[in-house]
């Protein structure tokens, strides 16, 4: 993404006349890429590639860093049960086919990332979770040890893995069977090896972060490391050059990927603290600008905003991950490439997405979301979007998934249900936003947002136009959205018809008013006292329709949704729309 606005040197402003533009945004990886990497991953099977992986075969850790984010404790319970559970798919540990694998993408990255060890460690002692990690261990050792094959040596959950089995490294190398332990630390070894010559071919952002992370972290507790560290310092400066923007925000544009690079980095950290040394510089001065980008993200409740697929995670997680970062910063307000304003005021918190979707070639699962936003009150959230297409649980059907993705599923205008950014049925974004006109004033009677974009113009031959308004005290959100003829409208189209969507909280009970232009909007609580929001719009038609909300655990939940409708002739069409307390 490219900003053509002028901007102030270290300022968090956004000038009159910003323009986001997606570079590239509806261009995939090409042919000649596909097969590069088919070509690549080919040559895992090959004799060379095998020779790449020998080498001296290391005794023990030179240390054991500490984890710094406690785990899931109901996911521990249920391994310690002898189960392994991730967001809805149960699978028992004695009947998991690794040969043969048949669950989810999640759920793979789950156990071939080792993360399960986090959860173990945090609800049993060394003696009660080493059999159970060893058990497991020695299960995929026989499986993948020396088969260099599938998603688990893909370079980005080799990273992962390195930073959980030296974290967790008691767990399962307590064994007083030294068989299983040479292998153990020489299958971490050969896994290191495999990472020095494929940590770039993970996808930018946080996987390739995460792949340069496992080779320091190699580097670090591994006898014999110092120049994969060096060397693996130099490709982890140029994976967060290429993967967080300069004001901290993932080039996914999801909340839940930056969340993981945070964490990446505090459990690397630890590696070099474990060693009594620094993190280098660049992942230093990388990681308060990332938790500034994060909490920029974060409603009132301590939990984030559904954006480009992500969930809104736990709010102990959130927590855990800030804390571990040891970074005390404010929410940043007005992001630039990241592309999310914050206004907040009183108990008040409003969050928009305004900038195109994130490119195409740098990630999968996209969402046409660009305009949205979420509101909340304190700590109850009153307008969402449904969120979570990459955060739900694996029982959810594709169809079910790929609707949170369209821009239907976010609170913002649709012309004629059709996407602002097409969607692709390999799952990839393509045209539609290419550029978002944006502007922000701040004045003593509130904070205002104008943003526009592009993605109805080739189609419907109208660019989409909201201005925002949030009051100095927070109790009044205004808005316009319109319709504005722009580019040349195909002569075949009549009157567009569109809808504004304000997707509610699963905690909002919403109540129409009889002149069909209002809705009460009721928070909870307790004993009648939660407040009370009244929503009015003119210029259309109002209607309240069902919704859902996937929410910090991938659950779906039924919710409502306010749905204002009407049509827009040749010459445009807007629709203003107020949401005021009341109590």
């Amino acid at each position: 993404m490219r900003d053509e606005g002028a901007l102030v040197p270290g300022a968090d402003g956004i000038e009159e006349g910003k323009r986001l533009v997606r570079v590239g945004g509806d261009l995939g990886l090409s042919l000649a890429e596909r097969l590069s990497e088919r070509l690549y991953r080919l040559t895992w099977r090959t004799p060379l590639h095998a020779m790449r992986l020998k080498g001296r075969y290391p005794l023990k850790l030179i240390a054991v860093p500490d984890d710094p984010i406690p785990g899931d404790a109901k996911r521990g319970r249920a391994l310690i049960a002898g189960t392994l559970d991730f967001r809805g798919e149960a699978r028992p540990v004695h009947a998991l086919d690794l040969k043969n694998p048949d669950w989810s993408p999640s759920f793979s990255r789950y156990l071939h990332s080792f993360a399960w060890l986090r959860d173990l460690s945090t609800v049993a002692t060394r003696g009660q979770a080493a059999p159970r990690a060893e058990a497991l261990m020695a299960r995929w050792l026989a499986v993948h040890a020396e088969r260099v094959n599938g998603v688990a040596w893909a370079p980005d959950l080799w990273g992962w893995r390195l930073l959980f089995c030296t974290a967790h490294a008691p767990l399962i190398l307590s064994s007083t069977d030294l068989i299983y332990r040479s292998r153990v630390l020489n299958t971490l070894a050969r896994g290191a090896r495999h990472l020095d010559r494929g940590a770039d071919r993970a996808a930018p952002g946080a996987p390739r972060i995460a792949a340069w992370c496992g080779v320091i972290a190699a580097g670090l507790l591994i006898p014999g490391g110092d120049p994969r560290r060096s060397f693996g310092e130099a490709g982890l400066a140029r994976a967060l050059a290429g993967g967080v923007f300069e004001d901290g925000g993932s080039v996914s544009r999801s909340p839940a990927m930056l969340l993981d690079t945070i964490t990446l980095l505090a459990m690397l950290r630890e590696c070099y603290a474990a060693r009594r040394m620094a993190l280098p510089d660049a992942a230093a001065a990388a990681l308060p600008r990332m938790v500034s980008a994060l909490l920029g993200v974060m409603h009132g409740d301590g939990a984030l905003a559904s954006w480009q697929g992500a969930g809104p995670s736990t709010v102990d997680e959130v927590a855990a991950v800030i804390a571990a970062s040891g970074v005390r910063t404010r929410p940043l307000r007005q992001s630039r490439e990241w592309g999310y304003q914050r206004l907040a005021a009183g108990s008040a918190v409003l969050i928009v997405d305004a900038a195109p979707p994130p490119i195409a070639r740098l990630v999968e699962g996209g969402c046409a979301s660009t305009l949205a936003f979420e509101f909340s009150d304190g700590d109850q959230r009153l307008i969402v979007g449904c969120g979570g297409a990459r955060a739900a649980m694996a029982n959810m059907p594709m169809a079910l998934l790929d609707g949170l993705r369209t821009t239907a599923a976010h609170s913002t205008l649709v012309i004629s249900d059709s996407n602002s950014t097409a969607i692709h049925a390999d799952g990839m974004l393509g045209r539609g936003v290419s550029a978002v006109e944006l502007s922000r004033q701040e004045s003593e009677a509130g904070s205002r947002i104008e943003g526009s974009h592009d993605g109805y113009v080739r189609r419907w031959g109208f660019l989409h136009r909201r201005q925002l308004m949030l009051s100095n005290d927070g109790r009044e959100l205004r808005g316009e959205d319109a319709l504005l003829p722009a580019g040349r409208r195909p002569r075949w189209r009549g009157a567009a018809p569109f809808a504004v969507r304000f997707h509610l909280a699963p905690s909002v009970e919403a109540s129409p008013t009889a002149d069909g232009q209002a809705a009460l909007l009721r928070l909870p609580g307790g004993e009648g006292k939660g407040a009370l929001w009244q929503f009015r719009c003119r210029g259309g038609a109002l209607s309240i329709e069902e919704s859902l909300w996937i929410d910090g655990e991938g659950r779906p939940r039924a919710t409502a949704q306010l749905v204002v409708t009407g049509e827009a002739p040749a010459g445009g069409a807007s629709i203003s729309w107020a949401l005021k307390r009341a109590l």
